[in-house]
Order: structure tokens, then sequence, then C-alpha cells
């Protein structure tokens, strides 16, 4: 098979997938081990191991030659799968966790993910210098039916993806939810279908308002989703939940 770098790719074309696609295609994928593929997309490799700058030449064939950002798999240290904390120190600086996790939504407005950004610093912790580069380490969550019919939301460890990237000046967007223009239009298409449509809209603004806050931590959203696998089934808030993901 011709590596994909090398086939012909038409001119302005750039690898650069939104978060749901990274949690429910890639991150998934590569869990249940299912097309082989990925791993030529993004590598595996020990992204705690390698200094920041040096991680570019480890790309996979469709990062090959970006400068903006870059995609990895990492799999779960062993210390970490012994009950430990994880080693994040390379041989000049560390990544330090920066803000709240937050959640990671799919289109349908699920949580499908959870998502930790750190920041390099060089030097040794706690006195080292921070850099421009930057870390979002994602894990996927997955739903987990018991013998009462009662899902029970699991974090994923085997794998993490790690979209690594350098601060710029410009601000690019990294979508985890749809944009307020496709709800616009949306909310527009279901009101020229008809009175009998406003209700969607209605529930739509509201899982809006109240899925994620100001600051982009987490928040509880009991009207997201709507299948039988909905998490407000077993009658818990999200965020009590996050303490028994017990990500360090």
């Amino acid at each position: 098979m011709t590596p994909m770098h090398e086939q012909e790719l038409p001119p302005g074309f750039r690898f650069y997938p939104t978060e749901e696609e990274l949690v429910s295609f890639y991150l998934r994928n590569k869990l249940d081990s299912k097309r082989e593929e990925v791993n030529r997309v993004i590598k595996v490799i020990d992204i705690y191991s390698i200094e920041p700058w040096d991680l570019p030449k480890h790309s996979g064939e469709l990062c090959q030659g970006d400068t903006e950002q870059w995609f990895f798999f990492t799999p779960r240290q062993e210390r970490e799968a012994r009950g430990g904390r994880p080693n994040r120190t390379t041989a000049s600086g560390y990544w330090k966790a920066t803000g709240s996790p937050s959640y990671v939504y799919s289109s349908d407005n699920r949580v499908i993910g959870v998502k930790k950004t750190m920041v390099f610093y060089k030097g040794k912790a706690p006195t080292g210098r921070k850099t421009k580069w930057k870390m979002n380490e994602y894990r996927a969550i997955e739903e987990v039916n018991s013998s009462n019919n009662i899902t029970t939301p699991t974090l994923r460890h085997e794998f993490s993806l790690c979209r690594v990237y350098i601060i710029s000046g410009s601000f690019r967007a990294f979508d985890r939810r749809p944009t307020e223009l496709t709800r616009v239009i949306r909310e527009q298409q279901r009101d020229e279908a008809g009175p009998s449509n406003q209700n969607a809209a209605m529930i739509e603004r509201a899982q809006s308002s109240s899925a994620t806050s100001s600051s982009g931590e987490l928040v509880d959203n009991p009207m997201a989703g709507g299948s039988s696998t909905d998490w407000e089934m077993n009658q818990q808030p999200l965020w009590d939940l996050w303490e028994q993901f017990n990500w360090p």
C-alpha cells in the first residue's frame, strides 16, 4: 500500500479532525483494536519521554510537515496501571495540568470523552519556565450496562489520544461542540418546517445553555442525548461521577 504522504493530495489539504472525530472514531477504534490504518495516521509513542519540540518528527503520515498541531496515541504507564500517578517529566522539563478537565461532546450532544489540558515547563518543578507548548489529552467514555439495566459511564484508560500544539498569536478554535451558526441554521430549518417542530428547537437551546459554563468547566447536562442509554438513567450527575474516573 502506498504511504499516504506519497499519494497526491489536493492543494491545501490538511489533517484537521474535530474533537468528536478524535474520540469517537480514532480513539475508540484504537481502544477496540479496529481499523489498523488509524495507527498510520496517529502513531503510538511514549509521549512523556520525548521533548515536545521533538514530537513533530514522530507524527503520523498525515501530520508530517504540519507546523501547528500533531496527534499521538500514548499507552497507560505501568505505574498508573498499578494505581500510581503518571510520570509527565522529560529530560528538560515537565507537563503540568492547567484549568479544569472538560467533557467532549458528540454532534447529538452526548458526552463521549474527557479532555485534560497541559502546558510544558522547562526546568524542574515547581520553578520551571512556562513554554508555548501545550497538549490536550483525551480519554474515551464508554457506557456500560449492568445487570439491572443501569447505564454506568466508564473512563477507558488503556490508551489516550494527545493533541500537541504551539500557542500562537492567532486563535483558531478547536471545536468541542456544534458551532453557534450550526445551531441557528438547525433552528431556522425546524421553524420553517412548521409549529410541530418548534419544541425540538426549544430543547436544543436548553441543551446548549446548560451543557457548559462560560469558563468551559464541567457542568451537568441532564438533557443531553435522548437515547435509552443516556447517563441520567442512573440518576447521578456527571460531575459526581468525575471522582470515580480517577484520572490523575
